[in-house]
């Protein structure tokens, strides 16, 4: 599908394509998504340029994602897409600048597009360019990771609850350790998702300031993307401490079901040390020995049951004065 932002007083209106249709002359960002064959080439012949493929997007040299070529700025990003479900994942979106229309090529439905889209249809300064557009378009992205990594932390926080106050909560049944390693496995790669789209973002907004002087572009310009560069930088060293504190909660559940089995085995080899003796003393009467004294006696019987029980209940008393239970 190919989509075009005409500019109509106050705000973008989009126009999706046809076949055999022309793109309008004053359309300033041209939105490739999963494109049929031959919208690309469409797109081609306006800009003059190639548009790149699918395969070359997910190419992941720099210089095969960041480059000029007949004027024209390639921008290959990777982008968080299906944050809010159970199978996140990222995807390949590439922005080409050339002259002052943007033309963005992807084949996911990343939510800062939509986000940006609704904004522009709604309010946008009447010389909106294709540099607004992109510069809008990185802006939302870097808040929507803002947003993600918060509620990462927030999720990371009640995993921690969970591991070491589990019965914290007195109305609710706390989960199982299961369900714990599934939530911190989830969560550590949502995070490395995240970190992965931020590298690229600063890639990109490093290489767009180091072309922004040859694009004239205003001094405000620049100095917002110095700002989404700080942003940038300060969440990827949040979604490293977010890394960090994952591992730490792995460990320590590892650790944790590692006393539950150790108390497990104890448990075991306590039963099996107190049931020795006794075993014993039932072995040593079930013989078939002719001469057994205690045999012959009224009370034997008594006798043998209650010597198995204290010697059953001795090793149980030495152990917790030893504190081993």
């Amino acid at each position: 599908m190919l989509a075009v932002y005409v500019p109509n007083g106050h705000s973008l209106e989009r126009r999706v394509m046809v076949s055999g249709e022309d793109v309008p002359d004053n359309a300033v960002w041209l939105d490739l998504v999963n494109p049929a064959p031959g919208e690309d080439k469409v797109v081609e012949r306006v800009l003059g340029v190639g548009v790149p493929t699918r395969e070359e997007m997910q190419e992941i040299e720099v210089s095969s994602r960041l480059y000029v070529e007949q004027h024209a700025r390639f921008m290959t990003a990777t982008l968080m897409c299906n944050s809010d479900t159970a199978v996140p994942k990222t995807t390949a979106v590439t922005f080409i600048l050339s002259g002052h229309r943007l033309v963005t090529v992807r084949y996911d439905e990343p939510r800062p597009f939509m986000l940006v889209g609704n904004k522009l249809a709604r309010n946008c300064s009447p010389h909106v360019t294709g540099e607004n557009v992109l510069l809008d378009l990185l802006d939302a992205v870097i808040d929507r990771s803002a947003d993600i990594l918060e509620r990462i932390g927030m999720e990371v926080d009640q995993v921690s609850h969970d591991i070491f106050e589990p019965n914290g909560k007195a109305a609710e049944q706390p989960l199982s350790y299961k369900d714990i390693l599934r939530a911190i496995g989830s969560k550590g790669d949502l995070t490395s998702k995240v970190r992965e789209s931020l590298v690229s973002i600063g890639r990109l907004l490093l290489f767009l300031a180091n072309e922004a002087e040859g694009m004239r572009w205003h001094k405000d310009v620049r100095l917002q993307l110095q700002a989404m560069q700080r942003d940038v930088l300060s969440l990827s060293d949040h979604a490293s401490y977010l890394t960090n504190k994952i591992t730490f909660l792995l460990d320590a559940m590892l650790g944790v079901v590692t006393i539950e089995q150790n108390n497990i085995i104890k448990i075991f080899s306590i039963a099996a040390v107190a049931l020795m003796p006794p075993t014993l003393i039932a072995s040593i009467y079930g013989m078939n020995f002719k001469h057994i004294p205690e045999l012959e006696w009224t009370f034997g019987y008594p006798y043998a049951l209650v010597l198995m029980v204290c010697s059953a209940i001795l090793p149980f008393v030495i152990f917790k004065w030893k504190k081993w239970l």
